[in-house]
């Protein structure tokens, strides 16, 4: 290859933005069974403030990275006692915004996210354990996320803390879009990664 023409291309590549990250322990989710929750004490179910939250994630091909935020959403957090026993989010993907309005609109078709045919996403978590060997997390959580409507079980590190005000959780892992049908290849000279980092920050007010 001509060195004049391979040059653009050697500074345009872009790293692996999974490099360094927490990658989510997926597996198939279980047959979707009925849940069956024990009686609870009023007020342990605590609603996401969504101005004090976010979700995003953080996409890239050979030549760029892409972040994408998510401005329509709700969720919400169950306590024991000072134990964070679930954490439930629901995502309106038509929201989603990119870094250029033409991505945002792929992104919103068939070749990734296909909103028409499936307009949320969201997480579903059924447990939350203490303890963890990621640097600067406290907590395991294991539940359903779903992505374009393929359902798998993950598990993910994240920093839980209680007070008395308020409940916060804070994660950042990695997926690999693959795994939740997001299978658009891209350009043959500009392909799409495989990984996204999503990044999670909740806020659940006490009162």
């Amino acid at each position: 290859m001509n060195t004049l023409f391979a040059l653009p291309l050697l500074f345009a590549c872009v790293g692996d933005v999974g490099e360094g990250k927490v990658a989510a322990e997926i597996s198939d989710a279980p047959v979707a069974e009925e849940k069956v929750e024990a009686p609870k004490a009023d007020g342990n179910s605590l609603t996401i403030d969504i101005e004090n939250s976010s979700i995003k994630a953080l996409g890239a091909k050979i030549t760029a990275t892409h972040p994408i935020d998510f401005s329509d959403w709700s969720g919400s957090v169950s306590v024991d006692g000072e134990n964070v026993t679930d954490i439930n989010f629901e995502v309106k993907m038509e929201t989603l915004e990119a870094d250029h309005p033409k991505l945002t609109q792929h992104l919103k078709n068939e070749d990734f996210f296909d909103v028409s045919n499936h307009p949320t996403a969201g997480f579903d978590g059924t447990t939350v354990t203490a303890g963890s060997d990621a640097e600067g997390m406290t907590h395991t959580v294991q539940g359903a996320l779903t992505i374009r409507g393929n359902t798998k079980t993950v598990t993910f590190p994240a920093n839980i803390t209680i007070d008395e005000t308020a409940v916060t959780a804070n994660t950042e892992f990695t997926i690999n879009r693959q795994d939740f049908g997001v299978v658009y290849p891209g350009k043959p000279d500009d392909l799409v990664q495989d990984n996204v980092v999503l990044t999670v920050s909740i806020q659940a007010p006490r009162s």
